[in-house]
C-alpha cells in the first residue's frame, strides 16, 4: 500500500448551480476563468465522477490539469454531493439518458458546448462513453478512466478479485448478501479490505477520497438505485448495461487509462481499445482504482500530453 501524501487541492475560480429539471447541478471551475473562451488555446476538460452518485471531491487531483493553462470543470451529478439531492425521487427517474442531458446543460452554461475535452472516471467514463454516442457535438477528446464497457465484464472481474480474498472475509460477503443485511458494519468492514486492494491503494485515503465516501454513505440513493449495495453486488438498473456492440460509433481521439491493481481488470477496459477507432489505453503500475490520487503526477503527464494534442 502507499502513503497518504498531502496534496494542495486549488481553490476554484469560480463555482455556482446551473438549473437543470427544475433543480440544480453544482459545479466549481479550476484555473483562468477566460480559460472557458471559445479561443482559448487549450480546450477546457470537464470531468465526470463515478458512482452513480458518487460525488466529485475524490476527482480534485485532475485540477492538476489546469496547470497547463486550461480550465478543469468539475460538477456534481444530480443527486449527490453539492447538488439537489433527491432521496424520494421515482427509482425509474435515474437513467443514463438524465445524466447525459445534464452533462449538456452543464457545458451550454459554461459557454463552451462547441469545444471541451471529456473525461470520464469509472461509472463516469461509462457516461462519457454513451454521451459520445447520443451527441458527439463540441467534444475534442474523450478519457476513459478505470470503466467497464459492461456490467457482465466488471462482475466478472469482481468475481475473479472477490475470489483472492481472505476466506473469512469472502464468507462476511456472501453471509450479509443472501441475509440482505449489507448495511451491517461487518459487511462494511469486509467491503474495506477489498476497497485498500483495489479502489484505493493509498492507506490511510486522502481527505478527498474520504469525502466522497462519506457524501455516500450520508445519501446512497442514486448509487443503491443504479448499481447496489456494493462494488459487486450489481442489483441495480445499470446490472444489464453495456456499451461493447455500440463502441465503434464513437470517433472521438480516445485515451483509457487504469491502474495495474485495479477493481477495473483488463477485460473490462479492453472493448473500449479494441473497438473504438484509434484509442489507445495505459496502465498505472503502481495504482489501483484511481491513479489520479495514487499516482498523481504520472497520472497528469499521461492524461495532459493527450489532451494537449487534441487541443
Amino acid at each position: 500500500m502507499n502513503q497518504t501524501a498531502v496534496r494542495a487541492i486549488p481553490e476554484p475560480s469560480r463555482t455556482g448551480t446551473v438549473p437543470f429539471r427544475g433543480h440544480g447541478t453544482w459545479f466549481r471551475v479550476t484555473g483562468d476563468p477566460d480559460a472557458l473562451r471559445p479561443d482559448a488555446p487549450r480546450a477546457p476538460l470537464v470531468v465526470l465522477h463515478g458512482g452513480p452518485g458518487v460525488a466529485h471531491d475524490y476527482t480534485l487531483a485532475m485540477t492538476a490539469l489546469a496547470g497547463d493553462g486550461r480550465a478543469v470543470v468539475h460538477y456534481d451529478q444530480l443527486g449527490c454531493g453539492l447538488s439537489t439531492h433527491l432521496p424520494d425521487a421515482d427509482p425509474a427517474s435515474w437513467t443514463v439518458e438524465l445524466f447525459i442531458e445534464e452533462l449538456r446543460a452543464v457545458v451550454d452554461h459554461l459557454g463552451i458546448g462547441d469545444r471541451f475535452h471529456l473525461l470520464g472516471q469509472s461509472w463516469g467514463g461509462m457516461l462519457a462513453s454513451e454521451v459520445l454516442l447520443a451527441d458527439p457535438h463540441g467534444v475534442a477528446s474523450l478519457s476513459i478512466c478505470d470503466s467497464p464497457a459492461s456490467m457482465a465484464l466488471w462482475l466478472e472481474a469482481a468475481a475473479t478479485l472477490r475470489a483472492e480474498l481472505p476466506e473469512e472475509v469472502q464468507a462476511a460477503l456472501l453471509r450479509h448478501e443472501e441475509a440482505g443485511t449489507t448495511d451491517s458494519p461487518e459487511y462494511a468492514a469486509a467491503m474495506q479490505v477489498f476497497y485498500d486492494r483495489h479502489v484505493c491503494r493509498v492507506v490511510p485515503n486522502p481527505p478527498e477520497v474520504l469525502a466522497s465516501f462519506a457524501q455516500l454513505e450520508a445519501d446512497p440513493t442514486v448509487y443503491h438505485t443504479m448499481n447496489g449495495p456494493s462494488e459487486f453486488h450489481v442489483v441495480g438498473t445499470l446490472k444489464d448495461w453495456t456499451v461493447v456492440d455500440r463502441l465503434p460509433g464513437i470517433t472521438a481521439p480516445t485515451l483509457v487509462v487504469s491502474g495495474a491493481h485495479d477493481e477495473a481488470m483488463p477485460i473490462v477496459w479492453q472493448p473500449f481499445v479494441d473497438r473504438i477507432p484509434g484509442a489507445r489505453s495505459h496502465v498505472f503500475a503502481q495504482s489501483s482504482h484511481m491513479p489520479h490520487v495514487e499516482e498523481p503526477e504520472w497520472f497528469t503527464a499521461v492524461v495532459g500530453a493527450f489532451l494537449r494534442e487534441h487541443d
